[in-house]
């Protein structure tokens, strides 16, 4: 099972950012800053898809947490089965390890973020409904930020078999899914990360 690790855990220093971009890319059509959560992710066929789909799609940076492997291992060499499906873009978007899920998510907190769990749960919503705008609305009934980049968003996608654990969802501002018409309750992950980064940045 995923088991949310407390703050004592210290942040793992791997990082790496080969673009050197700190603004990241400016999604087409969207004034979002936009990351991608990925907690306890096993494939790494499945990691190195998702930062070609990011890369594609214009997210700004990824945070990997847990046992979720890296585009470089702990001896800080490629690791050959994301860079197999990444197709470089390991090598072009930022990306960033914790080990606890729970510092990760503070940090998005405190930064600014809403965040987005995109997950079957009794509250969440289909994913065409949301509208990140209205994440935003203050108690007047206004949009916060006045310019690009001032609204700051991050998508978290789970394990396809466990799903997201629940001190994850408690952290999230609000969840969503895809409905499933078939016997299958899931997509596979990079899939599902398709499917959503595309909806809402493409």
């Amino acid at each position: 099972m995923s088991n949310i690790k407390g703050d004592k855990i210290k942040i793992n220093e791997k990082s790496h950012n080969m673009a050197d971009n700190s603004q990241g890319y400016t999604p087409k059509g969207c004034d979002f800053d936009v990351f991608v959560v990925l907690p306890d992710i096993r494939s790494a066929h499945n990691v190195g898809s998702v930062f070609r789909t990011s890369d594609a799609a214009g997210v700004n940076k990824i945070y990997i947490s847990g046992y979720t492997p890296t585009p470089l291992n702990k001896f800080n060499k490629p690791q050959p089965q994301i860079a197999k499906t990444a197709l470089g873009a390991e090598k072009n978007i930022p990306w960033e390890y914790f080990e606890s899920h729970t510092t990760m998510l503070n940090k998005l907190k405190k930064d600014g973020f809403k965040i987005i769990a995109v997950e079957q749960t009794k509250n969440s919503i289909n994913y065409k409904d949301l509208n990140l705008n209205n994440l935003f609305v203050n108690n007047k009934g206004k949009v916060s930020g006045v310019g690009p980049r001032d609204k700051k968003i991050a998508f978290v996608f789970g394990n396809e078999v466990l799903g997201l654990p629940k001190g994850i969802i408690d952290k999230t501002d609000v969840c969503i899914e895809l409905p499933m018409n078939g016997m299958k309750e899931s997509l596979n992950v990079a899939v599902t990360a398709g499917i959503v980064l595309f909806q809402y940045l493409v």
